[in-house]
């Protein structure tokens, strides 16, 4: 039996097969392209192209894809063979340069928001070298960027991509004021945590709900839920260890660094959490990870769920964005050292990532904006949908001194006292936790907790990257031309503070009176739900630092704009007509089951004595008729507001229908159907029960 250091990245071309397989000229070319970004010639990528399919082949693969992250937010790929014929009437396996740089799937059939034509169909796929190939299954899969015939990106991946460049062509810009002349590159590592449910595979089967939007939306709240806190980090049950020890093995065949594992607060939730890695390859892996979670559950007769609020009224799911920034020297530009208020460079970098998160919080809200995310988002679970930063007790001193321009008289770090002698004493770290904040500090990175468990980490890393990039270089912009460095060092970072200080809050956003301060004392904004954030997407100064950075061009933000809210639109509408059948044809018919069974019960015990009053049948025989009648009357009330949807003419139009209408209605059916399970008999009712799903995993 192989050890893990042993299988470890077994399925990826990585540096190390790519060091073994190819020659030492083409080796450092490659490592070249991928470290600095130099151009790859045709001959290097002949003789990487032909490695990989040998490498490939001897692994059992017969196929090649370009691997790429269209608007859809999964992945796509297009497998060809490696056969060609062969004069003998026989095949032989090619694989060429050209085919490994450049891929042709068809643009038309995915999501361009009006960037192209329904006719015009061709697109391309260009290898992103950055980013390993990888074999699942039996297919070679080559991480590709994804744009249009005319150069329009039609993917997450390529503007990922920019943003990376733009931040660390600023970064650089900065590090060269401090004297730093050797540093090449700066990265963004992410670690992204991700949360999933895992439910019984039979029960899932007779919830038409969940099979076609991912959850529930009908559902009674069960006798028990997470009120215990028994679940948190509990013992881990067999069925589930299985399959998490299943999952990582899968992972690390794929060279993807899963690390933690454990209970999350709601019964049947979990999470998995990576070590870091780059921010494109921390996003491929993060979309490999949630592609093979689902794949690793149906084996074990199970199926996972990444919705963000597959049940209501437990906790839902997140993905934690853990974001930081290094050079490729191996400096953290987010470690404040052992006397941060003398770090001088961490102060300006924690400035720029300070004044970028309050500048665009607008584009912040926008990047974790899903029709799933705003069941969750201001849940008691999730941080709200007000952006704010938390930097914890020394960093705010810090920063408060700096501003009022007194001394920091800062103390060392202070040992926690544990009350036990046998129990090691050990510092506690400069700042605490704050579960609540949407933007953490966490010692040496940020924690952005805004995303959806069924998002793609590319969107926020995007905005977040280009935002500190804005700052980055209005930073370099003034420094580079100042009279007097220490001085205007100083007062930049002392004038960032002033200016920004009001989205700093370090204390409990859950409590609904910071959200009030928060939006009429500090003036940061609340965009609850997703059409209340989108159109902001296009307002002038988002528009123009995101041109101006080369992240998108017009065409390609407005053509986001439609995607996600076209999206925002179908999500919903699917949710709704699922409703409205399940109503009808499955709660309605089942509470008439149980009502005239009733109704037979109560006959035949009038005829075995006629003096017995049945009271007890009678009352839940017309508490049900009401549920049926009010059922029928709201779901024709929805039906209506589906049509009402459909009449819009503009997606714009149809959010603010679906925002408006079509989910209060939504809610008004639920409410009597929910009521209805309660007092219906369980043999009677068509579908598992939320008490079912969340305790059915053993």
């Amino acid at each position: 039996m192989q050890t893990v250091p042993e299988y470890f990245g077994s399925l990826v071309f990585d540096d190390r097969v790519m060091k073994a397989t190819l020659s030492a000229d083409v080796y450092c070319s490659l490592k070249k392209t991928i470290d600095e970004g130099a151009e790859l010639n045709i001959g290097v990528a002949n003789a990487v192209a032909t490695a990989m399919k040998d490498w490939a082949v001897a692994h059992g693969a017969t196929h090649y894809t370009h691997w790429f992250q269209p608007m859809t937010g999964i992945t796509a790929e297009k497998h060809d063979s490696f056969i060609a014929p062969s004069p003998d009437g026989g095949v032989i396996m090619e694989f060429s340069g050209k085919e490994l740089i450049k891929g042709e799937p068809d643009a038309s059939s995915f999501p361009s928001g009006g960037l192209r034509a329904t006719f015009e169909a061709r697109g391309y796929t260009a290898w992103d070298p950055t980013s390993y190939a990888f074999i699942k299954g039996n297919t070679l899969c080559i991480p590709t960027a994804f744009c249009s015939y005319g150069g329009e990106a039609l993917d997450k991946k390529t503007p990922l991509l920019r943003s990376m460049e733009a931040l660390s062509k600023q970064a650089i810009r900065i590090l060269k004021l401090f004297g730093n002349d050797s540093v090449k590159c700066v990265r963004t590592s992410v670690g992204p945590e991700q949360e999933y449910f895992l439910i019984d595979k039979d029960m899932y089967e007779k919830r038409r709900d969940i099979r076609f939007t991912g959850r529930t939306l009908f559902g009674a709240k069960p006798p028990k839920g997470q009120e215990m806190e028994d679940h948190y980090f509990g013992v881990i049950k067999p069925r589930v260890e299985a399959y998490m020890k299943d999952l990582n093995e899968e992972l690390w065949k794929l060279g993807i660094l899963a690390k933690t594992e454990h209970n999350e607060v709601a019964p049947a939730q979990h999470e998995l959490a990576p070590i870091y890695s780059t921010t494109n390859i921390a996003t491929d892996h993060n979309q490999l990870t949630m592609e093979i979670m689902q794949k690793v559950a149906s084996k074990h007769g199970l199926v996972c769920l990444l919705h963000e609020k597959p049940f209501a009224g437990v906790n839902g799911s997140g993905k934690h964005n853990n974001w930081s920034i290094a050079t490729d020297t191996g400096v953290n530009l987010l470690s404040p050292g052992e006397t941060p208020y003398e770090n001088a460079q961490f102060l300006l970098f924690l400035c720029a990532v300070i004044k970028a998160v309050d500048d665009y919080q607008d584009l912040l809200r926008i990047s974790v904006a899903t029709a799933g995310n705003d069941h969750r988002l201001g849940a008691n679970e999730a941080p709200p949908a007000v952006v704010s930063i938390f930097l914890g007790d020394e960093l705010n001193a810090v920063i408060e001194a700096i501003e009022k321009d007194v001394a920091y008289n800062g103390s060392t770090k202070t040992k926690m006292k544990l009350g036990v002698d046998v129990l090691p004493k050990f510092n506690r770290d400069n700042t605490d936790r704050n579960r609540t904040s949407p933007f953490a500090f966490t010692g040496n990175k940020f924690e952005f907790r805004m995303l959806g468990s069924s998002n793609s980490i590319a969107c926020a890393n995007i905005m977040l990257n280009s935002a500190v990039a804005e700052s980055l270089k209005i930073y370099a912009d003034r420094l580079e031309n100042a009279e007097d460095f220490e001085t205007s060092l100083h007062e930049m970072i002392r004038k960032t503070i002033k200016d920004h200080k009001h989205i700093i809050f370090n204390g409990n956003g859950y409590d609904d009176s910071w959200i009030k301060a928060a939006t009429e004392e500090r003036g940061l904004l609340n965009y609850r739900t997703t059409p209340d954030a989108l159109p902001h997407l296009l307002d002038q100064k988002n528009v123009k630092m995101l041109v101006d950075q080369h992240i998108f061009s017009e065409a390609e933000l407005k053509s986001r704009y439609e995607i996600t809210l076209d999206n925002y639109v179908k999500t919903v509408v699917i949710e709704a007509e699922t409703m409205v059948n399940m109503a009808r044809t499955e709660i309605a018919p089942a509470i008439e089951r149980y009502s005239a069974d009733l109704a037979k019960a109560a006959a035949a015990k009038k005829a075995v004595c006629d003096s017995i009053p049945c009271t007890y049948e009678k009352e839940l025989v017309k508490q049900l008729s009401e549920y049926t009648d009010i059922i029928a009357a709201k779901s024709a009330e929805l039906q209506d507001a589906l049509a009402a949807v459909a009449a819009c003419t503009t997606v714009g139009e149809q959010a603010d229908t679906v925002r408006d209408i079509l989910l209060v209605k939504m809610d008004e059916l639920r409410a009597p159907c929910d009521a209805a399970e309660t007092v219906t008999s369980k043999e009677y009712w068509p579908f598992p029960t939320y008490g079912d799903l969340l305790f059915g995993v053993r």
